[in-house]
């Protein structure tokens, strides 16, 4: 564990060895991210008198927020040559956006601290490319000591209870335990994963505090190898299958500024509605959704794509899932401030429905390539695309992504789905 203040609270960088990190030039989140500007950015782009080189706006407005500007294709208008952000190549590191300089890493505070996880939406953290997460450590403590709104946060246990300040990482050790166990089948862990998610979301948890907390995780956690083959579960439903698919497109929904603009909010509105109704039906040519992902491939040609569980690139697959997984609980991304304020039980049923779009999502990716079985770049792109939405996508932490997990709680429906 590496800690170091960042204001008035501490910070650590997620202590998960096996996870590396290093930016490795790719572009691809200057491609991909719709940048957000800070007063302290905006001051900084005014210093460097960009629109007066380059002759063009370098910020867009968009109902009331500061952006960094866009090219027609989404890219940021500062990538240049090679994968090169022209700010850093002239001003260096620390004159870029605040947000350009954080990624991946992702600060989620808790009532004791602030963990530095990251995204998986990086191609370096998704190849575990680069050195140790400690190496950042210096950074990491710069970047966040200009956050002003990093403070201690609450974290609930669930909707009713507040957790105390161990209660939460009593969960995740636990948790942890189940998913690091690489003697046990990656479909079993998740399965696991789900069990444990539906379980806990009827515990009381105002009864079961502290010790008493470690006591039950620890009880679940050992008891599920003996206690999932007790519980079979049925094929998921057609209904079971509508949900997934529909949660798998809101992960994959990312409308950039330009788009909307020239679409208008009612056309906009009104796609994504059409589009969601398709994937909610799975009859038919999957939607397009970006390069890559749908519109010239069937649902019923992602229907015909093998299991993840059994690709040629299997072990590869069970490291890089069990590395997200791990670095998601440890990282503060489950729960809490890391994932739209939700509470512990909440957010792990959330984790098993994202590991399950990942599962469905590779397969479409896979299908969009013409492979009968997804591949370690199915999965990676899958990966990419659900842990880029995690925490930030707004609609992904809405009534209706609850009342998706709610459903999917009757009937062991989050086990069923992760072995659809």
């Amino acid at each position: 564990m590496t800690v170091v203040a960042a204001r008035s609270i501490p910070l650590e960088i997620l202590a998960l060895p096996a996870q590396r990190y290093g930016c490795h030039g790719c572009g691809d989140c200057c491609r991909d991210f719709t940048v957000q500007l800070r007063e302290a950015d905006l001051a900084k782009l005014r210093a460097q008198r960009w629109e007066e080189r380059l002759g063009v706006p370098v910020t867009t407005e968009f109902r009331g927020r500061r952006f960094l500007a866009q090219r027609v294709d989404g890219a940021c208008v500062f990538l240049g040559e090679g994968g090169r952000c022209r700010i850093h190549a002239e001003f260096g590191l620390e004159e870029k956006p605040l947000a350009c300089q954080m990624f991946p890493f992702v600060l989620a505070p808790d009532a004791r601290r602030a963990r530095a996880g990251v995204s998986f939406a990086c191609a370096s953290v998704l190849a575990n490319k680069g050195p140790a997460l400690a190496s950042h450590a210096a950074d990491v403590r710069r970047m966040a000591a200009m956050v002003d709104e990093l403070a201690p946060a609450r974290t609930m246990l669930d909707d009713a209870t507040e957790a105390s300040s161990e209660e939460p990482d009593l969960v995740a050790e636990a948790l942890d335990r189940w998913l690091r166990d690489a003697s046990r089948p990656l479909a079993e862990r998740l399965d696991g994963l789900a069990w444990l998610a539906q379980q806990l979301s009827g515990a009381r948890f105002a009864k079961v505090r502290g010790p008493r907390l470690r006591e039950l995780m620890d009880t679940l956690v050992d008891a599920l190898p003996d206690e999932l083959p007790l519980h079979p579960i049925e094929p998921a439903s057609r209904a079971q299958r509508a949900t997934l698919r529909q949660a798998a497109f809101f992960r994959l929904e990312d409308p950039k500024i330009g788009d909307l603009r020239r679409q208008g909010r009612v056309r906009a509105v009104l796609g994504q509605y059409l589009r969601s109704r398709r994937f909610s039906r799975g009859r038919g040519a999957v939607p397009a959704m970006g390069a890559g992902w749908g519109g010239a491939v069937a649902f019923a040609a992602v229907d015909a794509v093998g299991p993840v569980d059994g690709s040629p690139d299997a072990a590869a697959i069970d490291e890089l899932l069990t590395r997200w997984l791990r670095a998601t609980v440890l990282g503060g991304r489950a729960w809490g401030s890391g994932f739209y304020g939700w509470s512990v039980t909440a957010g792990l049923q959330a984790l098993a429905l994202n590991a399950a779009c990942v599962r469905w999502l590779a397969r479409l990716h896979a299908a969009g390539a013409g492979r009968r079985a997804p591949s370690i770049d199915d999965v990676r792109a899958a990966l990419s695309r659900v842990d880029r939405a995690s925490g930030r996508a707004p609609w992904i932490g809405s009534r209706a992504e609850r009342m998706r997990l709610s459903y999917l709680r009757i009937d062991d429906g989050l086990r069923c789905i992760l072995r659809a």
